[in-house]
């Protein structure tokens, strides 16, 4: 069963549209049933909570420049020589993860 569900988690993986549209589906079910059961209120505060920290997780460089450049009154500067590395941004949570804990919480 496992396999199995790896398998289907690896084939939705590059689908990324397909994989929010079913996190908010979710999402929307998962609301709906707390307002139909008028309960929950304090588990849907939680989960709230948890989600907003994902999000800022996501938001959040891996590296933070703030605390890199501490010594320097400067702070941070461009790269200036050809052999410079240029560093993308990168998340401290990717999306993949982000779309996992978001979907597999509604379902916990």
């Amino acid at each position: 069963m496992e396999v199995k569900y790896q398998y289907y988690l690896d084939r939705l993986t590059p689908h990324t549209a397909v994989r929010w549209v079913i996190a908010l589906i979710s999402l929307i079910f998962f609301a709906s049933r707390i307002v139909l059961l008028q309960g929950f209120y304090i588990v849907a505060y939680a989960v709230g909570i948890y989600y907003l920290n994902l999000f800022l997780l996501f938001l959040t460089p891996s590296i933070d420049p703030a605390l890199e450049f501490e010594d320097d009154d400067d702070g941070p500067v461009l790269p200036s020589k050809t052999n410079d590395e240029f560093r993308p941004f990168m998340r401290r949570l990717p999306e993949f993860k982000f779309w996992y804990a978001i979907y597999s919480i509604v379902f916990i």
